[in-house]
């Protein structure tokens, strides 16, 4: 199985790789962990640096799952022909789910970190559907329909 997840914050993509990943027994890549250098800096990678790490972890393995919302990198996974999986379950399904995230330990250092961090999240959420970029709904959406492998649009999230 080779699987791509792509959404805005919020939109299940981390929840459903996981689960896939759990039943499937297969390594998930997060794409925060290669988009961004480690560290309390949080400094953006260049591209071309995140998207090898992307290529890497695509060819050291059979299965995998690549999950994120930077339409780049998940470029990068699809000349390795996964099934795309585009989470678009609306704003306010994002939104509620952004409130309930359990703590990211790979992102923040405590839970009131990210707790503080929450109302940034949530306008970042929102801004979604009209930003320009590659973290943007319309570059989501190009991606998606411009990709001629299996790939699926998820509207509706169904319960745990």
């Amino acid at each position: 199985m080779r699987l791509t997840i792509v959404g805005n914050s919020g939109s299940g993509k981390s929840t459903l790789a996981r689960r896939i990943a759990a039943e499937q027994e297969i390594d998930v890549l997060d794409l925060d962990t290669v988009a961004w250098e480690p560290g309390p800096a949080r400094a953006l990678r260049s591209t071309a640096a995140a998207s090898a790490d992307v290529r890497a972890f695509c060819e050291a393995r059979d299965a995998w799952i690549v999950e994120g919302c930077y339409a780049g990198l998940v470029e990068a996974t699809l000349g390795y022909l996964p099934e795309l999986v585009f989470m678009d379950p609306g704003l306010e399904t994002c939104l509620a789910n952004c409130r309930a995230r359990p703590w990211e330990p790979h992102k923040y250092a405590s839970k009131a970190e990210q707790d503080a961090n929450l109302g940034f999240l949530l306008e970042w959420v929102a801004d979604y559907y009209s930003r320009e970029g590659d973290l943007s709904f319309a570059s989501h959406v190009e991606l998606f329909e411009s990709y001629a492998g299996s790939k699926r649009r998820v509207r509706s999230i169904g319960g745990p």
